[in-house]
């Protein structure tokens, strides 16, 4: 009898399930494309290595000497790899082919430091960083249109006119992960010191053996950098032993480091530094830390996107109501014969409630199929969205939610009339 109830009136329960239908897929659609946000953020900061730290100089008179990231491994307890970072461009040369490239020198520890690995050939040695030799490993976009898909390894391309053999080739990223290293030829950095025409480096990279030895490692390194800049006398110098000295709690917590330059107000004028005044100076960065805060900042971007989605659901469980209350309006002769038949109270509450929690069921499942297609619909077009269980969980069960709640004062209503008044009406 519920069941003839809703299909009795097609157009009307049709309607009400429709508001229901796309409150359910506003949910599940906006959810999935906050997830993939938060999962393509996490991705792109995962590409660049677990438990590495960057250290980073934001004035050219702080740049570092590519020897202090050796040094770094001695003085700092915790780290197992360390490299200095040079950034620059060169016009690659590839048989009659020319153009821009953006070169990075690294150490030979860059496959693992950041985690990352060749799939053709082998990446470069100390010994190549030692004698500047002219080797280079290409980036996987690189590599595979040299030679249609081929491997260059043992192939020769210039850089700035100078001849450079090619060793190896690195996996795969994927588009803007790992800084763009698809698109990149890496090679030694005391090679790409010479093409950048520098002595130092304003980038080190440092990756620590776990990630409670990264957070111990920041707070060391921000005590060697600030004696360094003369910011903090009492801090260790070379050879004092920083290995032995661990942080406290406080220092360890911190995701980054940061060493601004003093106030003009705080030194006299013969005690300035020859550093521009009012600026960070060097940046020490926990990209762990990274990771968990992009998740958690992602997470409430969904939670929020989900939260607006529901209101639709709101107004989808009173459209339940309103036309739960027409249809006991509408049939209280019936509910008067039906109580004067015999008919309890309990079968009249039940029964108009089955007729909501059907709308409810109905609008459920719809929806979910059209947030399903309206997820795959933005990935097809460069979104990134996933369809996520959890969000499929809760909208169906706030759906039927609210036609059971929505549903509950009609119901009530039409057990609750006499069954002398329904006939009399």
């Amino acid at each position: 009898m519920a069941w003839q109830g809703v299909v009795i009136n097609p157009l009307r329960s049709g309607l009400t399930v429709l508001g229901v239908a796309i409150g359910v897929a506003s949910v599940v659609s906006l959810m999935g494309i906050g997830e993939g946000a938060r999962l393509a953020v996490v991705k792109q900061f995962e590409s660049l290595g677990s438990n590495v730290i960057v250290i980073k100089a934001h004035d050219a008179k702080a740049e570092f000497m590519p020897e202090e990231a050796e040094e770094l491994l001695e003085r700092v307890s915790g780290l197992k790899y360390a490299s200095p970072v040079v950034r620059t461009n060169a016009v690659m040369r590839w048989r009659r082919a020319r153009g821009q490239v953006e070169i990075i020198g690294v150490s030979s520890d860059f496959p693992e430091l950041r985690d990352h690995r060749l799939v053709s050939g082998r990446f470069f040695t100390k010994w190549h960083v030692e004698q500047r030799s002219p080797v280079a490993v290409l980036g996987y976009n690189i590599g595979a249109g040299l030679l249609g898909g081929r491997s260059p390894v043992g192939q020769t391309l210039t850089l700035n006119g100078q001849t450079y053999r090619i060793v190896g080739v690195l996996e795969k990223k994927g588009p803007g992960q790992a800084e763009g290293i698809d698109d990149k030829v890496v090679i030694p950095y005391t090679t790409a010191l010479k093409i950048a025409g520098k002595k130092t480096v304003d980038e080190l990279w440092v990756k620590a053996e776990s990630a409670k030895a990264a957070d111990l490692a920041i707070a060391q390194l921000g005590r060697i950098y600030r004696r360094k800049l003369g910011f903090d006398a009492t801090a260790p110098k070379p050879g004092d032993g920083e290995q032995q000295q661990m942080p406290g709690k406080e220092g360890a917590e911190k995701p980054v480091e940061t060493l601004p330059a003093p106030q003009p107000e705080d030194q006299s004028k013969e005690e300035k530094p020859a550093l521009e005044l009012g600026k960070d100076i060097i940046t020490i960065t926990n990209l762990n830390t990274l990771v968990e805060e992009a998740d958690k900042a992602n997470r409430v971007m969904t939670l929020l996107l989900g939260g607006i989605a529901a209101v639709s659901l709101l107004v989808g469980g009173l459209g339940i109501m309103n036309i739960m209350l027409v249809a006991v309006t509408e049939r209280t002769a019936e509910i008067g014969v039906r109580r004067a038949l015999g008919a309890k109270k309990f079968d009249l509450l039940l029964q108009f409630l089955m007729e909501a929690f059907y709308l409810s069921g109905m609008g459920a499942a719809t929806g979910t199929a059209l947030g399903i297609w309206g997820v795959n619909l933005f990935n097809r077009y460069g979104f990134n969205a996933v369809i996520s269980a959890e969000a499929v969980r809760v909208a169906v069960f706030v759906a039927l939610g609210c036609g059971l709640i929505f549903g509950v004062y009609p119901a009530w209503t039409a057990a609750s009339v006499p069954p002398v008044e329904a006939l009399r009406r």
